[in-house]
């Protein structure tokens, strides 16, 4: 299925990969798999911005609280109505850091120089994220934050209402790019009615994506339930994603293909 009518997956994809299982539409695609092995087979230099929320390994500094399941580390859900958990999450400390590394060295061969990168984490894995942003190979540019009203309480304690955007570029970002100054601070609730146990609100994602150039590309590598890519969509861009977690990959498919068709 192709990004659009003129732009197929096979311009940004080496072919030989191809045909690995995807769901797309006008502007978009998601691509089925794990991202270490997917990320690799991209082209060099044909997103514009990465823009993702990869799994944070977080939940606790025990090993048996790090290998609770997401449901567990992540939602106060009754487990009778409990989303589907998602994989990639039970790493320590050192190997998730390695693995950040990893990927992120991968994607930014196929970002432009100059091209954005933002990542979603939680205060525990803060400064491991900074390191692996810098390991493979982008400039680390600063932190923004996502403020959460709704944020859990704790007595004698600060309220947990803070996850961060660690951003930076892939290289020199000059500042004469066509995009406007974007706040430091993004004060959203966590959505109602989710579908996936960490799923950003639309409307933050609306408002990050738009660190990227107008009209670009952008590479969301853990897509989840589909929330960057369709707020880039809707924002004007193309995107593509990726997804390990079966369940995941259908929901998120569903969700980007019925939302979209309901604007038409």
């Amino acid at each position: 299925m192709s990004l659009n009518e003129t732009k197929e997956l096979s311009q940004i994809v080496d072919e030989t990969i191809l045909p690995m299982e995807h769901s797309g539409g006008d502007g978009w695609s998601i691509l089925h798999g794990d991202t270490l092995q997917i990320i690799r087979a991209f082209k060099p230099q044909v997103f514009d911005a990465l823009i993702t929320d990869p799994p944070y390994a977080s939940g606790g500094w025990k090993p048996s609280e790090k290998n609770r399941t997401t449901n567990q580390k992540y939602s106060s859900m009754d487990p009778k109505n409990a989303l589907p958990d998602f994989d990639g999450d039970n790493r320590d400390q050192r190997s998730w850091t390695r693995w950040m590394a990893e990927w992120l060295s991968d994607a930014r061969k196929a970002c432009r120089p100059g091209a954005p990168v933002c990542l979603f984490i939680d205060w525990r894995q803060l400064p491991s994220m900074t390191d692996a942003l810098q390991w493979a190979g982008w400039t680390w540019r600063g932190i923004a934050v996502w403020d959460k009203p709704s944020g859990r309480p704790q007595r004698g304690r600060f309220r947990q209402q803070a996850e961060f955007i660690v951003w930076g570029s892939n290289g020199k970002m000059p500042l004469e790019r066509n995009v406007g100054c974007l706040p430091g601070v993004f004060r959203q609730a966590n959505p109602a009615n989710r579908i996936h146990v960490t799923e950003k609100p639309l409307q933050l994602m609306r408002d990050v994506v738009q660190i990227c150039t107008p009209g670009g590309r952008i590479l969301d590598p853990f897509a989840g339930s589909g929330t960057t890519v369709l707020a880039a969509v809707q924002e004007g861009y193309e995107a593509v994603g990726i997804e390990l977690t079966d369940a995941y990959f259908q929901l998120g498919t569903q969700r980007v293909e019925q939302a979209l068709e309901t604007q038409k």
